[in-house]
């Protein structure tokens, strides 16, 4: 990036004032050179405050979690993770490639060579000075052989990660990824300080915006502001307080007797009583979170993909949106990708409730009397249970008999989750087709929860990562999406919107819909009015 397109994108973005963009274009001889528009934009009414004592309720943690980014899986575990570590690369609320940690960057033409240029003067939590051993030992920690972390599948294509002083980090792939830098800012790919390992991972040194004074996994994590934060305008609060928080009706009235100042997951079927309350705030924003129902494609019989089809006409996902989400999403169409992405198949018919061509296809299968288990936990998403004791409803007009399974929510993502054949699930999704394919329907991916294997699919994302002919992408992406579609291993009945409330004390800029709580970057980007 060129310095004035960096400067309007910090002043843009907010990260800094108009006095201070005008002062670094001026010192640069760039003021001639400057928008117009950004010269007479107002300096804004909302001016970030330092100070106060942040407490959040989050769902999703567990006792099992860690503060290893190779193992997150909760929402309250990345939360918790950006509030102390930061990545190469960081998405805005525009579904774009930000830096982070990385100052800029720049690929050779076929996009097999990355070179990140690294900030200067950033130091951890400890005093250390950040450099380019910590980004190639924290990149490579997910791409041992021993290494179980989701973002190693996004990984495969690199060959080498060298330094080029202190501060340039080169990757040499071994074919080209065109989104290469969205990889970067994958929550897993968060920095941390070289040598780090085993327990000292719990310390959660970075060089975040928070430092960690108290966790608890799966109950509460306590962080201060971190004085020496390199970010100008983040980093506002002195102290953040984020409580694990599973049960919607506890986050809920935690946020009405204003003992939290947000709670995530918003129950939909009241939220149109909380926009009443008086002091809070309700957000409801679109993005690429989705629910799924993955089936374990090497157990029998989902191996059979007629057993597949005939589950996936046996959702009625009007219904479900209208019942579960009370109206806040839209139905979905058995694959993982958006309305909002890039290449979203909008051409690509919707599959529909149809009891006849269920029934057709399990009498195929001969499994019309055969039940099938379906395990679910209120940790997979809000509403989750009631939404399979409505898929049961729906699939036995059609003569199939699903039983629903209640399993714990505490241990659910490492005891039920690509373990059980039949489950339900959420997905915050990812800001690139690539990425969201990688990291779970990719043959090799380790959160390839529905075990699922395609030989034309697997090839098909090879070449889509790689290419840059736009016309061809989205064609290759528009096919892949109707394989998942057609052959996959998961139905996915409907994408939600993110509802969220927050105290009317807090202030923050645009919302981003990447991730929950403001693309879970919330704790860096709010403030106290």
């Amino acid at each position: 990036m060129k310095t004035l397109e960096r400067l309007e994108k910090l002043f843009a973005e907010g990260k800094i004032s108009r006095r201070q963009f005008l002062a670094r274009a001026a010192a640069l001889g760039l003021t001639a050179a400057v928008s117009p528009i950004l010269l007479s934009r107002p300096a804004s009414a909302a001016v970030p405050k330092k100070g106060g004592h942040f407490i959040q309720a989050i769902s999703g943690g567990s006792t099992t979690d860690t503060l290893d980014p190779a193992t997150h899986t909760s929402s309250w575990n990345i939360n918790v993770e950006w509030q102390l570590r930061n990545n190469l690369v960081e998405i805005d609320h525009n579904f774009q490639p930000i830096p982070e940690l990385a100052e800029e960057w720049e690929s050779s033409p076929d996009a097999k060579k990355w070179i990140f240029k690294l900030r200067k003067g950033v130091e951890f939590h400890n005093g250390k000075t950040f450099d380019a051993e910590d980004v190639i030992y924290s990149i490579n920690h997910h791409r041992g052989e021993e290494s179980k972390s989701a973002a190693k599948a996004y990984l495969e294509s690199v060959q080498s990660i060298t330094a080029d002083g202190k501060h340039t980090v080169v990757f040499e792939l071994s074919a080209g990824v065109a989104d290469f830098p969205f990889i970067m800012s994958d929550y897993h790919l968060a920095i941390f300080q070289a040598g780090t390992k085993g327990k000292e991972f719990e310390k959660g040194i970075g060089t975040g915006p928070f430092i960690l004074e108290k966790w608890e996994p799966g109950v509460t994590a306590i962080t201060r502001r971190n004085p020496n934060y390199w970010k100008e305008g983040r980093g506002h609060f002195d102290k953040v307080e984020t409580l694990s928080i599973n049960d919607v009706n506890a986050r809920t009235n935690a946020i009405k007797t204003g003992q939290i100042h947000l709670m995530d997951r918003c129950e939909r079927k009241t939220v149109h009583l909380l926009k009443k309350v008086r002091g809070i705030e309700v957000i409801a924003v679109t993005g690429t979170y989705h629910y799924s129902i993955p089936m374990h494609t090497k157990m029998k019989p989902y191996d059979d993909n007629n057993v597949r089809l005939g589950l996936k006409y046996a959702f009625d996902r009007d219904e479900l949106v209208k019942r579960i989400l009370n109206g806040y999403g839209e139905a979905g169409n058995d694959h993982p990708i958006a309305s909002v992405n890039r290449y979203f198949a909008i051409d690509l018919p919707k599959r529909t409730y149809d009891p006849d061509k269920a029934k057709y296809y399990l009498k195929k299968a001969d499994m019309l009397n055969h039940t099938f288990n379906l395990h679910t936990a209120e940790a997979a998403f809000q509403g989750a249970d009631d939404a399979a004791i409505l898929y049961q409803e729906h699939a036995k007009k059609a003569g199939i008999n699903i039983k629903v399974v209640r399993e714990p929510s505490d241990g659910y993502w490492s005891n039920v989750w690509t373990k059980k054949e039949f489950v339900m699930c959420y997905w915050s999704g990812r800001p690139t087709e690539d990425l969201m394919f990688s990291v779970a329907y990719a043959a090799d991916a380790p959160w390839n929860d529905a075990h699922w294997e395609h030989e034309r699919f697997n090839k098909l994302l090879v070449e889509a990562r790689a290419e840059i002919d736009e016309k061809k992408r989205a064609a290759l992406y528009a096919e892949m999406q109707q394989i998942c579609k057609d052959e996959g291993g998961t139905v996915i009945p409907m994408f939600a919107q993110i509802v969220e409330a927050n105290s009317d004390k807090i202030a923050h800029g645009p919302i981003s819909a990447h991730m929950e709580s403001d693309g879970h970057r919330n704790t860096e980007r709010w403030w106290f009015k």
